[in-house]
């Protein structure tokens, strides 16, 4: 039973923190949206089985940490909180820089975002087992 599990889902569109939000939480899932990644790093003392992040972060108003730098943060603060980073790149090298590093799983943002980001978040937990 999933009640007890806690994710993270770190994006700064808006959107897509809200579709994972909802799909998530009506699999009875407990879902916490955050905009940028230092927002997610201060609420780690919460233990989120699993952390959802965004790899491209843009506000204009300051600087903020890209994924792979919260990537690294989160590491270093709880290595054993699995990361499943999402991306609109497709770009090889950065895919093999993730995997490298110990990323759980990596998902394209494309139209089958969710359906893949299920897929991704049932195999892990079942793992997990």
């Amino acid at each position: 039973m999933n009640t007890q599990k806690l994710i993270f889902i770190v994006d700064d569109d808006p959107f897509i923190n809200m579709l994972v939000v909802k799909r998530f939480t009506s699999e009875g899932y407990h879902l916490e949206a955050f905009s940028y990644g230092e927002e997610c790093i201060s609420a780690l003392n919460k233990n989120p089985d699993l952390i959802i992040l965004d790899y491209y972060f843009v506000n204009n108003d300051h600087k903020v940490m890209n994924g792979m730098e919260v990537f690294d943060k989160i590491k270093e603060l709880k290595p054993e909180t699995p990361v499943i980073m999402l991306s609109g790149q497709e770009k090889g090298e950065i895919v093999l820089e993730l995997a490298r590093k110990g990323i759980d799983d990596y998902i394209i943002k494309d139209s089958n975002l969710i359906d893949n980001l299920k897929v991704a978040i049932d195999e892990l937990f079942e793992r997990q087992k």
